[in-house]
This record gives structure tokens, C-alpha cells and sequence, in this order.
């Protein structure tokens, strides 16, 4: 962004009206930010009737433990056949993790998937998103100014937190906006 700050790390909340169905109530947390793009993961998109063991099993891995039945999510339009994982950054893959901010990753290869199945030590929290948000050069940057995105400080509750459907509502309560009195038209004064 100006001055060479950029959003990685950081959350976008989509504001009322935003005029793309695939991001209504999003809130994303942006996994890499600069100058030439931007790529960020919903985190409260779920995929209506498909967990994390369900996906395990049709990606034949194996699983050693009890994998809690958290919904898969869906992280964004862009290149939706492929997963993506968020985590703590008690998990990594070497080169194959990207550090978000301090204590969260992002992982997409097949050896996170056996580490959350307990094949290996796994990721204290996690979860797992097929597709991403993706912005070119200065288009987030752009709608942001025209007031599409609000950015809030990430956390683990937000990212990690199962109650999806709340997101939202409490991204914006971090910012100390009142869902209920946001409204999708603009004025003027």
C-alpha cells in the first residue's frame, strides 16, 4: 500500500454491498501482500457438508488419530480445486510453509494433510480451505479506498474459531462497529 505498508497478516472484513456474492460477509485473512498482488483465505466460508476426515479420506491419507470433523472452507474463487492450510506455527513443511504473522502459517502441501491426520507431529490448530482470494497490482489497494474492505488485527479465535457464521459480526466488533447499523447504500452530507 502507500508508503510501502502492506496488509499481510492483517484481516479484511467485507462491508454491506458489496456487490459480489462470493465475498457477502467475508471476512479473509491476507496471507501475502505486495506491491505486485495480493492472496488472502475466507475464513468463515464453509462448504456445506464436507469436513476435513471426509476430504482425508477422498485424498486417500491416512489418518492415526481422531480428526475432529471441522467443515472444510471455501477460501476463495481463484483455483478452488486446490487446499490450503492455516495453522500454528508449532507445524512446518520447510520451504513448503509461508509465515503469516507470528504464530500463524500457511501450508499447502500433502505433508500438512498427513501431519493433521497424525502422521506427523500436528499443527496445535488448524484448518483447511480449498481455493483463495486473489488481487492483482494495486486492486486491493483500490478497493479498499473505495471503502469495499475494513482491516482489522487477526487472531486465532477469528481465524480458527468454529462458529463461522459469527465471524463476521465479531471482526467488526474488534473494530467497535455494530453490525446491526451498517447498511449496503452510501449517503451524502
Amino acid at each position: 500500500m502507500e508508503d510501502g505498508v502492506f496488509l499481510s497478516g492483517q484481516m479484511l472484513i467485507a462491508m454491506p454491498g458489496i456487490g459480489d456474492p462470493r465475498f457477502e460477509r467475508a471476512v479473509v485473512l491476507i496471507c501475502a501482500h505486495d506491491e505486485g498482488h495480493a492472496m488472502g483465505i475466507a475464513v468463515n466460508r464453509p462448504v456445506e457438508g464436507l469436513t476435513i476426515p471426509d476430504l482425508l479420506t477422498r485424498l486417500e491419507v491416512k489418518s492415526t488419530i481422531e480428526v475432529p470433523p471441522d467443515l472444510v472452507l471455501l477460501g476463495g474463487p481463484v483455483d478452488r480445486e486446490r487446499g490450503f492450510v492455516l495453522h500454528t506455527d508449532d507445524y512446518s513443511s520447510g520451504e513448503g510453509s509461508l509465515p503469516i504473522r507470528e504464530g500463524i502459517s500457511l501450508t499447502a502441501t500433502r505433508q500438512v494433510l498427513e501431519a493433521m491426520a497424525g502422521q506427523n507431529r500436528p499443527p496445535r490448530r488448524a484448518m483447511l480451505a480449498l481455493g483463495y482470494a486473489g488481487w492483482g497490482p494495486g486492486q486491493l489497494e483500490r478497493e479498499i479506498r473505495e471503502n469495499v474492505w475494513l482491516i482489522c488485527e487477526a487472531d486465532e479465535a477469528l481465524i480458527f474459531g468454529p462458529d463461522h457464521e459469527l465471524k463476521w459480526t465479531k471482526a467488526l466488533a474488534k473494530l467497535g462497529v455494530d453490525a446491526r447499523l451498517l447498511t449496503a447504500t452510501a449517503g451524502r452530507a
